[in-house]
């Protein structure tokens, strides 16, 4: 028999129950479901927080207190390692392909205005903070070198702020608002950045570096100092320089005992791949499993259909049908179900994928790989699961399939 045949009748042996059919392929259906819709939000996830680390640029470098890791013996006062200072003392070290850098520290407080009281993140900035971050202003004015000099009590803030404080359509520039008890006035207002990056900018508050770390912060130390690169090529080069810059400074002969730490956008980009790349790949492992239930319904659904039309097959052979037309037959049925399973599974798997990503705001990524994925596990699973049935009816002998009742 040609294989064209062999297709025909598989699908017309198929319809002849098409809910024993359709039951039969729910396994395989949920399976390429599960494993496409969670590829493909796995990829958008991977690609969101690629996008949002990238937004602040290839180039960004940060310098944070506190060594990779901590000993027993490190403590707390690890992470007061780092100052203004060393900020100020890194600009002016003359290091190539620096471009701009920025120290900042800050804390959530309570922030009153008009009779308003919310919680919010007040960050110490300086005027670099603004290009380094691509801060963008609505209103106003950023922060300037003589806020810093003259410890001003000004402030830049969120769009989520003045809806907060002042309400929808207010302008706040030139009005007071009260951080930690203390009054500061309004001098800008950025522009809506959206709530997907890891600090919201439309729910902070940016005031002097300076004033906060005297009036509201009570420190001398900053919570981290980042700076752009030239370019993402002079990166590396970027961080071992101030690498050694700050060992030499802070005294540090042995670079195990660094009381500091400096990453890239790129390390984070790596790492966090790196990360969504093992979870994903974990729950397609489990997602999968439900591939392995449906290729066992498979195959039990094929051998019932075995016993079923015993006397057809004997009828095939007497006529003179081969063992191997016999056996193609049943294993074309067994990979016709599986695949329609995973056609199926696919569609529906890239539905959810889609409403999924646009309801919590992900890219809807769709490779070629789970499109392959789908065809070819549903594919293997017909072969594997369906070939113990298929050799079993072709093994049948005509004389006792043509007597079976």
């Amino acid at each position: 028999m040609r294989t064209s045949e062999l297709i025909v009748t598989a699908f017309g042996a198929l319809s002849g129950n098409i809910l024993r059919t359709l039951l039969t392929m729910l396994g395989i259906i949920i399976g390429i479901a599960s494993v496409i819709l969670i590829i493909s939000l796995g990829q958008g996830a991977k690609a969101s927080i690629t996008d949002q680390i990238s937004s602040f640029g290839a180039n960004l470098i940060s310098i944070n207190p506190g060594a990779e890791s901590f000993g027993p013996a490190r403590g707390a006062g690890a992470l007061t390692t780092l100052t203004n200072e060393d900020a100020q003392a890194i600009a002016r070290s003359g290091i190539p392909n620096i471009m701009t850098l920025s120290a900042q520290a800050g804390k959530r407080v309570q922030v009153i205005a008009d009779g308003e009281n919310v919680n919010v993140t007040v960050a110490g900035v300086d005027p670099a903070y603004q290009s380094i971050q691509s801060l963008d202003l609505r209103d106003g004015s950023f922060i300037d070198d003589s806020h810093i000099s003259g410890l001003a009590r000004v402030a830049v803030v969120g769009p989520q702020v003045v809806k907060d404080l002042f309400g929808d359509g207010a302008k706040p520039i030139g009005a007071t608002i009260r951080i930690d008890g203390k009054p500061f006035r309004v001098i800008g207002v950025t522009a809506s950045k959206g709530t997907g990056s890891f600090a919201n900018p439309d729910d902070s508050i940016y005031i002097p570096l300076t004033t906060a770390m005297k009036l509201i912060l009570g420190q001398n130390h900053v919570d981290n100092i980042v700076l752009n690169a030239a370019s993402a090529d002079a990166v590396p080069q970027v961080m071992e320089d101030i690498k050694l810059f700050l060992f030499e400074r802070h005294r540090i002969k042995d670079p195990e005992l660094a009381d500091f730490s400096i990453h890239s956008a790129q390390d984070a980009i790596s790492t966090l791949g790196n990360v969504t790349n093992i979870l994903t790949a974990l729950l397609t492992a489990i997602a999968a499993i439900s591939l392995v239930v449906g290729g066992i319904g498979i195959m039990n659904i094929m051998l019932v259909t075995v016993t079923e039309r015993t006397r057809e097959i004997g009828l095939l052979k007497a006529i003179g049908a081969k063992r191997r037309d016999i056996l193609a037959q049943f294993l074309i049925e067994a990979v016709v179900l599986t695949m329609s399973g995973g056609v199926l599974g696919m569609l529906l798997g890239t539905s959810l994928a889609y409403a999924i990503s646009s309801a919590i705001n992900i890219p809807f990524v769709l490779g070629s790989s789970a499109i392959v994925l789908s065809v070819g596990v549903s594919s293997i699973v017909g072969i594997v699961f369906g070939l113990y049935p298929a050799r079993r009816a072709a093994g049948l002998s005509p004389i006792d399939a043509l007597r079976f009742e």
